[in-house]
């Protein structure tokens, strides 16, 4: 017992245990603290189509072999009596409502038969959380098949989709008979680009497009927090920020720039379609495009430009592969299906076989 001056006994103070029960208080805040921050990095279940509580299904649909449905969209010519029976892959924001449009009397006159369709996540089509850049050309393959296509087809794709033909020629390239690349997205992690491609590509973007492309490559997981929290400015892509537009590209905003149907597009969630599309085309490939061998050598290709996707990064795979044909144009691409009369004026690139 302690003595004080005047005489009176006090207990001792608490002996050396009140630091254990100091170290127990923080180790709970820690442990609520890792809770509160797993809670908010983890994105909410998407609202699958026709599911409880889900948007209902207005568009046909396919079932996969994994049980996954696609929903699509068939223009043109009857596919039985179809020349060119070509799948367009849409872009990053976008549905199988925003396919290349083809006049009746083109698609007549050159027996194109179409068909969109809404990649896993978007608009009506189920999502995939286990979704690589090789489970969309395999699923691009399947489809075909459901629908019954044929042993080969052509391809066309825009943007994000249009990453997603290096996929398909990786994948499946036994299924092609030709490939159309429009303003294709690239991956700034690929092997085999040269350093000032890569470089030049990646200061062409805005600084929060930096840090978000950056977040789904290094820290995959963090993407839906990086994206949906309010503390700094994350995508400008998907806050649709008009900084990203060029002048002519801001007149056909204006013009085309909503859509009906835009509400459809992320109605299961921002994050199984554009998170994960920004996870999947900016993630760590196993492969690299430069390493591909052109499987159509005896033909042309072209190449659409598109601003908002580098020209400088878009180069990089044909220097390092086959010369191909580049047909580039500086405006007015950023909504190149959505341009006017676009489908009557791209160049035709036929390849019988």
């Amino acid at each position: 017992m302690a003595v004080t001056v005047s005489g009176e006994k006090r207990p001792p103070p608490p002996a050396l245990a009140s630091s254990g029960t100091a170290r127990k208080l923080i180790l709970a805040l820690l442990i609520c603290l890792s809770a509160l921050l797993y809670k908010q990095i983890q994105p909410p279940p998407p609202k699958i189509p026709g599911s409880p509580g889900g948007p209902p299904v207005t568009a046909t649909r396919t079932r996969l072999s994994d049980g996954r449905y696609l929903a699509y969209l068939e223009t043109g010519v009857p596919k039985q009596k179809a020349k060119y029976k070509i799948i367009f892959v849409h872009g990053f924001d976008s549905c199988r409502n925003d396919a290349l449009p083809i006049s009746k009397e083109l698609a007549q006159e050159l027996g194109v038969y179409l068909l969109s369709f809404d990649r896993p996540g978007y608009a009506e089509s189920d999502p995939h959380p286990g979704r690589t850049e090789k489970s969309i050309a395999l699923d691009i393959a399947e489809l075909a098949d459901n629908l019954q296509l044929g042993p080969k087809f052509y391809l066309t794709g825009f943007s994000m989709g249009g990453e997603i033909m290096w996929s398909c020629l990786k994948y499946i390239p036994h299924r092609l008979s030709g490939v159309a690349i429009l303003g294709p997205v690239g991956n700034y992690w690929w092997s085999g680009l040269p350093a000032n491609v890569s470089r030049d590509a990646w200061y062409q973007q805005l600084p929060q497009d930096q840090w978000a492309v950056w977040v789904a490559h290094h820290l995959p997981w963090l993407t839906y927090w990086w994206n949906s929290q309010k503390l700094f400015p994350a995508s400008s892509v998907i806050a649709y920020n008009p900084a990203l537009l060029s002048e002519e590209d801001k007149l056909l905003m204006a013009k085309f720039g909503y859509r009906t149907y835009m509400p459809q597009i992320r109605q299961q969630g921002e994050h199984e379609c554009l998170h994960r599309d920004m996870m999947v085309g900016f993630g760590k490939w196993s492969w690299s495009p430069l390493q591909l061998e052109n499987p159509f050598a005896d033909a042309d290709d072209g190449q659409e430009g598109r601003e908002g996707a580098p020209v400088a990064r878009r180069r990089g795979p044909r220097r390092a592969g086959q010369p191909v044909e580049v047909h580039q144009r500086e405006a007015a691409v950023g909504r190149l299906p959505r341009a006017p009369q676009v489908g009557t004026s791209l160049p035709a690139r036929r390849r019988d076989g």
